[in-house]
């Protein structure tokens, strides 16, 4: 039988502050990633799945409501903390800068094109930056689902994702989901971004 688990934070809840306070982070990844996975084991229970979550995202249609919804939430969130970092943020460098540079005009154009996207996605969602036939793009999708989805409007592979859930910064920042995306490059891992960026133009 399949078991997905919650993944461990690669730093302490506390590390993100002043950006993303500790209460949050507490919520976000121990209390409702958590309940992401139980409820993705509990719809997946008894079903022949492939145990890699990316199988089952890339072909999401196959599979009932419950399974799309917390498997989008186990995958979307699993990626949320590994391109976040303490004492990070600053700029990208190297291919990717010259990938920003050559897609958007620049980088601020690029936080620009996200902001907009997180803040345009009305209710609960996602704003991504994802690599399509071989470029850069910005897009968002609703509710859990992922551009990675055989379902999704604009299909790509995520290498930077931005969750505009209210949970995900409603204690801190309130009604004001800008200044919560604006405070979010300041802990943007860039490293681990390049790094899925290089893997997503292999394939």
């Amino acid at each position: 039988m399949v078991s997905f688990k919650l993944p461990a934070l690669p730093y302490s809840y506390n590390a993100l502050e002043p950006f993303i306070d500790t209460q949050t982070m507490e919520i976000h990844h121990g209390k409702h990633h958590q309940a992401y996975v139980t409820n993705l084991n509990n719809a997946s229970a008894g079903k022949e799945m492939p145990e890699d979550i990316v199988e089952i995202i890339k072909n999401i249609s196959k599979y009932p409501m419950p399974v799309r919804n917390n498997g989008g939430g186990h995958f979307n969130h699993s990626l949320f903390w590994e391109i976040m970092a303490p004492n990070a943020g600053g700029k990208p460098s190297g291919e990717l800068l010259d990938a920003i540079n050559s897609g958007f005009g620049d980088f601020d154009k690029l936080k620009g094109q996200i902001g907009g996207a997180g803040m345009t996605r009305f209710g609960s969602g996602w704003a991504w930056l994802i690599v399509k036939d071989g470029k850069l793009e910005v897009c968002s999708t609703p509710n859990q689902d992922n551009p990675l989805m055989d379902i999704a409007e604009v299909k790509g592979v995520p290498i930077l994702g931005v969750d505009v859930w209210e949970h995900a910064y409603y204690l801190k920042y309130q009604n004001r989901r800008a200044d919560y995306l604006d405070a979010f490059w300041n802990v943007v891992n860039w490293a681990e971004v390049a790094r899925r960026y290089a893997e997503a133009m292999k394939s």
